[in-house]
């Protein structure tokens, strides 16, 4: 399978076009990946296009390919399937950013929930959310996604409840009143978001729940065993995208 780079200024190509690759991204592929005249590529926008293509030239500080079709544009998906992944210790909710960007996840806000060990405040906040970023940029490209999941500014509870995107939004709790493959999807429109929100590793507490519920969350509950906040969103993701017929 060709691999695939990201470089974000363009938006169409033909057939024939000539394409120019910049930055780190050119710097990597040259010098670390060895890339070489001759080899095809994928090439990304990040922003839904896409390219196959073929290299043409190489230099320290950039490549140039030659697209070898019309460029693809995908199409935003409808419903937005949005992650709220809670902060959790040992590297476990970047674990769980990755898999749920290379599964298909179409946004992530990391949540600063009461029980979250980890604490992003001040500086700490931009470099981590700089960082999430970079791991769904990767991501996205190790899936060959051409459209990079949005990473939003880091939300407390009230401030996750006070901003709710139309549709519908799902808490996974273990106590939860509905399954997760009962929970109603047809009635979702364009425009809409299916919101899933993930505890860190010590859960969401019985206050955040009751805060979530009276903004119009329901609890829905993912099999018969307690999953890592590191597995439970990738699972539940899964499940949705296929109800989503996504998948």
């Amino acid at each position: 399978m060709a691999h695939a780079y990201l470089q974000p200024d363009w938006d169409a190509a033909v057939t024939g076009d000539e394409l120019v690759v910049t930055g780190d991204e050119a710097r990597h592929a040259v010098k670390v990946a060895r890339m070489r005249e001759g080899e095809q590529i994928i090439l990304l926008n990040g922003r839904g296009a896409r390219v196959e293509a073929e290299v043409v030239a190489t230099s320290t500080g950039e490549f140039r390919v030659r697209a070898l079709e019309d460029a693809v544009v995908e199409r935003v998906a409808s419903p937005r399937l949005v992650l709220v992944q809670g902060l959790a210790k040992g590297g476990r909710d970047e674990m769980a950013l990755q898999a749920a960007v290379e599964l298909g996840v179409d946004a992530v806000v990391p949540w600063q929930a009461s029980r979250s060990v980890s604490k992003w405040v001040g500086d700490k906040a931009l470099k981590n959310r700089e960082r999430w970023e970079t791991i769904a940029r990767e991501a996205s490209k190790q899936s060959i996604r051409a459209r990079v999941p949005e990473i939003a500014a880091v939300a407390t509870s009230k401030q996750l409840a006070a901003q709710f995107e139309p549709g519908r939004v799902l808490v996974l709790d273990p106590g939860g009143e509905l399954p997760l493959g009962e929970v109603p999807l047809d009635d979702l429109g364009d425009g809409d978001a299916l919101t899933l929100i993930v505890g860190p590793e010590g859960g969401v507490s019985d206050e955040e729940i009751e805060l979530f519920r009276s903004s119009g969350a329901v609890a829905v509950r993912l099999g018969q065993n307690v999953l890592r906040t590191s597995t439970a969103g990738p699972a539940a993701i899964a499940a949705l995208l296929t109800r989503l017929s996504r998948w």
